[in-house]
Formats: C-alpha cells, sequence, structure tokens
C-alpha cells in the first residue's frame, strides 16, 4: 500500500526536526559555555612574580563595562574587594602588604568581573602571581632626565621607596647651574657609601663622594665607576665622548673617542692607572668589580687609527676580566670572557651577581652606549660553566642598565619596551638555577603614570635603606664644598710610567665643533 503525505504535514514534520535541532543545540551552549579568557591589564601585572614587599600593583582593567569588582586574595590573609565604575583598580597600601606577606612562597590571585552594558557580568579566567621568599633591596634609585639631544636643561637624580609610592630627591641639577648628572654608584648596595659625577660651566666635573654619610668633593672627573668591596678603591673610566645624531630611526648616539680605567684610592686620596687596564692601544670602560674583590670585569676594545665619529660602527668591545690581589697591589694579565670576533656584536654594563655565580651583561651592534640602539640585549654569562646565553626577558627594543638586588635574587633594568621612546624600571626574579620571570614595571600610584611621562629613567640602582644626606648637601659640595679633595698621581706598583689622568669630555664640547662628514645614516 502506498502512503501519501500531504505537503503540510511535511512542512510540520521538518519545522518539528529544525526546532529540536535548535533547543537541543542551545541546550548544550548553556551546559557548557565558553571557558573564560584572562583579563586584559594596564600595566601587564599577570603570570609574574611578586617580591613580599613591593608597593601595590595598581592596574587599569581594559575591559569594556559599566562596572567592575576586583578580588585579590590567596591561600592565607585576608582578601581585598575593591568595587566600582571605573575599570582603574587603586588597592590600599596596608591591607596589600598584609596580603603579599601572608603569602609569602605562595600565591595571589585577582579575581575580575564586568558588567557588560546589557547588564550581564562576566566574570575572568584568575590571574595567578606568585610570591617569592625573596625580598627586594627597599629603594631604589634612578636618574630622570628628558629626552637630551644638545642641552641639559632638567634632571635629576630621585629615590623611590618601593613598599610605597614614596620618591623624593636626591640632587637636582637646577640646584648647581642646570649641569649634567652622571652615573651613580654604591658600596655593596649601601646608601652610605655613594659616588656620583657631575658636570658644569661654573663647578667644574668632580665626583661627589659620600663615605659614611659624610661629603667630600674630589677634583677628579670620573665616568663610569664601581667601589671596590672593601671600600678603599673605586674604579673609574676616564672617556672622551661626543653625541651625535642620526637622520633616521633612534637619532641620537654617542661615540667614544679615547678612554681608559683608573682607581681612586679612597683611604690616601691618589689616583694611579695600571698599565693592566688602561693601556695606550685600547679602549677601556664599564669597570665592575667581583663580589670578592679580586677581580676586575670591564668593556676593551682595540682603537682603530684615528678614531673619529666616521668609524662608529667598526668599534666592538670585548668583555674582559682581570685578576688583582688588594694587598699586594698587584694586577694579573686581562683575559676574554665575551670576544665581539665571536658574537658580531660588542659587549658591555657587565654586572656580576652578589654570590659571584652570574654575570649579567649588554649586548649591542656597536660601540659601548647600548640605551640608543634598540638591538640591545641582555645575556647572561654563567661564571662556574662559561655558559652564554641571550635573557628570555629581552624585547624588540633597548633593554640596558641593569643592577642585581644584594641578595641577588632580583634584577631591575631599563627599558624602552612600552613605547621605544623612554626607559623604564622593569623587575625581574632570578631563581637559584639562573631563570628568569617575566618581567614587571615600576608599580605607580596612577596605573597610567608612564603613558604621560617624557622622562626616561636609567641608571636604576638598588639600595638596601634610603640615602639620609640631603640635596642641600649634595648642591652645597657641588658649588661651595668644604672639604675639596685634590688627588695626587701615583705611579703604578707594578712599574710603568703613570698614564696621563685624562678629564672626561662633555658632549657639548664637541657639539660646539664643525660635525664630521659621514655621521648620519
Amino acid at each position: 500500500m502506498n502512503l501519501r503525505l500531504h505537503p503540510n504535514t511535511c512542512r510540520i514534520a521538518l519545522g518539528c526536526l529544525l526546532a529540536s535541532l535548535h533547543v537541543a543545540s542551545a541546550a548544550a551552549d548553556t551546559a557548557a559555555p565558553s571557558p573564560p579568557r584572562m583579563p586584559r591589564l594596564a600595566p601587564d601585572y599577570t603570570d609574574i612574580v611578586l617580591p613580599p614587599n613591593i608597593a601595590p600593583m595598581n592596574f587599569i582593567i581594559q575591559e569594556d563595562g559599566a562596572r567592575f569588582r576586583t578580588r585579590l586574595s590567596g591561600p592565607a590573609g585576608s582578601p581585598i574587594d575593591l568595587a566600582g565604575r571605573s575599570p582603574r583598580v587603586a588597592i590600599p597600601i596596608r591591607p596589600w602588604n598584609d596580603l603579599l606577606r601572608a603569602n609569602v612562597g605562595s600565591h595571589i590571585l585577582i579575581e575580575i568581573a564586568v558588567l557588560s552594558r546589557e547588564g550581564e557580568w562576566f566574570e575572568f579566567q584568575a590571574v595567578t602571581n606568585r610570591v617569592a621568599p625573596d625580598e627586594l633591596d627597599g629603594h631604589l634609585v634612578y636618574r630622570r632626565l628628558l629626552p637630551l639631544y644638545n642641552i641639559y636643561r632638567t634632571m635629576g637624580i630621585y629615590q623611590r621607596d618601593l613598599e610605597t609610592f614614596k620618591e623624593t630627591p636626591v640632587l637636582e641639577n637646577t640646584r648647581f647651574g642646570r649641569g649634567c648628572l652622571n652615573c651613580h654608584t654604591f658600596l655593596q648596595h649601601s646608601p652610605d657609601h655613594m659616588a656620583l659625577h657631575i658636570r658644569t660651566q661654573d663647578s667644574g666635573n668632580p665626583m661627589l663622594l659620600i663615605a659614611s654619610n659624610q661629603v667630600a668633593t674630589v677634583a677628579k672627573t670620573s665616568g663610569y665607576m664601581s667601589w671596590h668591596p672593601s671600600g678603599r678603591l673605586l674604579a673609574a673610566s676616564a672617556n672622551k665622548l661626543s653625541l651625535f645624531f642620526h637622520t633616521k630611526g633612534e637619532t641620537r648616539d654617542v661615540f667614544d673617542a679615547d678612554s681608559d680605567l683608573g682607581i681612586y684610592r679612597v683611604d690616601s686620596n691618589t689616583v694611579v692607572s695600571p698599565p693592566a687596564i688602561a693601556r695606550p692601544d685600547r679602549l677601556e670602560t664599564w669597570p665592575c668589580w667581583a663580589p670578592d674583590g679580586r677581580a676586575l670585569y670591564f668593556s676593551s676594545a682595540p682603537k682603530l687609527g684615528n678614531m673619529d665619529r666616521r668609524r662608529f660602527r667598526q668599534v666592538r668591545y670585548d668583555l674582559m676580566r682581570v685578576a688583582y690581589d688588594l694587598e699586594l697591589d698587584r694586577w694579573g694579565e686581562p683575559e676574554t670572557i665575551v670576544s665581539a670576533e665571536a658574537t658580531a656584536r660588542s659587549a658591555v654594563q657587565p654586572r656580576v651577581s652578589p654570590d659571584g655565580r652570574f654575570l649579567v651583561y649588554g649586548l649591542c651592534a656597536y660601540g659601548h652606549f647600548p640605551i640608543y640602539q634598540p638591538s640591545s640585549d641582555l645575556h647572561l654569562l654563567d661564571l662556574a660553566t662559561r655558559e652564554h646565553r641571550r635573557l628570555d626577558i629581552n624585547s624588540d627594543a633597548a633593554d640596558t642598565w641593569h643592577c642585581w638586588s644584594s641578595n641577588g635574587r632580583w634584577l631591575v633594568f631599563s627599558s624602552k619596551r612600552l613605547d621605544g621612546l623612554f626607559a623604564r624600571p622593569f623587575f625581574t626574579h632570578v631563581d637559584p638555577a639562573g631563570r628568569f620571570s617575566k618581567p614587571f614595571l615600576l608599580p605607580q600610584r596612577d596605573p597610567a603614570y608612564f603613558d604621560s611621562c617624557i622622562e626616561t629613567f636609567n641608571v636604576p640602582e638598588l639600595i638596601r635603606s634610603p640615602i639620609t644626606v640631603s640635596p642641600a648637601d649634595l648642591a652645597r659640595a657641588a658649588t661651595r664644598p668644604k672639604r675639596l679633595l685634590k688627588p695626587a698621581i701615583q705611579t703604578p706598583a707594578q712599574g710603568g710610567a703613570p698614564a696621563p689622568v685624562r678629564e672626561y669630555e662633555d658632549a657639548h664640547t664637541e657639539q660646539r665643533q664643525p660635525p664630521a662628514s659621514g655621521t648620519t645614516d
């Protein structure tokens, strides 16, 4: 028997089938919603390792919504609940400090929910940040300055309390004729022993020396400096530098036409230029003492005939080490530990970890001034195995000016990764095996602070407690010194005529001269 279905019957059946499929699909969607994703935060404080003594990591929730809820919690301690219409999250300092301390060695969760414009709450995947058992030194000292081209308008050295947002000036150049404040250095992260170099037209180019919180003005120009761990010596460079310019890309550059290293003896107020670190056929700069004081690391490059700026791309520095005996005042033979010929790059800014195991240094395409080269990266040398590797904390912009913490578990460095223009301080945790965590930006009370700040932050140095010498005392030492030391030139103990003690040449001097041809690209 043949059955014929009415067309309307077929349509009804098909409709029922489609409806049942739609219902089944909707039920499946209800039963298995898409997994939540991570929230977008600025700064990117996700998947990082935190010190237990850092200021609140305030951030902006970069998600569209009408209201925002944030909960910070850990396995121990009281959670912090914040809510409001603003996507800016300002974490109260005391509850934050309590939460961190309660979860040392564990983690902090950041749970965020956003109310959509349609009135539905969306909960994001929780952010997990680990709290390290290792503290960070309490203060960070850095130089803050506007982008430099040909004049020093305003710049200063500042110290920041890392457990709060308090920043105070150490010395500002408005106090001494708007000159240049050069690199500051500390003896084993102690604020009681500090050295910095200033350059002014009125006061010359002295070194300000703080020893046991007493300020002296040393009539000796110094560039990059490093304290011997005994506190009796300062290794310092004497450089003939000039600032010059390119016509595209990063326009600024620095050329070192001549440089040597010398030793300032703090206890006897004498200067000596040992032949091992002041060879007439080499450029020596960027000194760094080993933590035990038995070796000095530095950068060294051969002089290429007439050292003018037209050959700037040909100058590449080896990373060197030379043994030293403090009691005998005896130097060994310098040895190359990172070869410019092997890397086809320039090795600069060596810094040894406090335990003496690792050395972090910078590699750049040429020269000795990496902050103006976007390709500058940080590399790690294991001093026990001599193995080298590029650190995965690097970015596509310049990563330079690094400093270890006193316990060797943190590294701070200046990076231009946010915008390619301005250097900002970033921190990374270092475990005993030499693994570095994802870097995080120096926290600010206003999480958008660096979006509008047009000053660069460089030479970040960690110290255990604040500098107590006042800016007024430092300014007075620069302009009207009460204690002026004029070092005597000493013949090296291992013989040889003392090398001439040259003065650091200000970039302005060469800028007033006719420019050399072929210096732009």
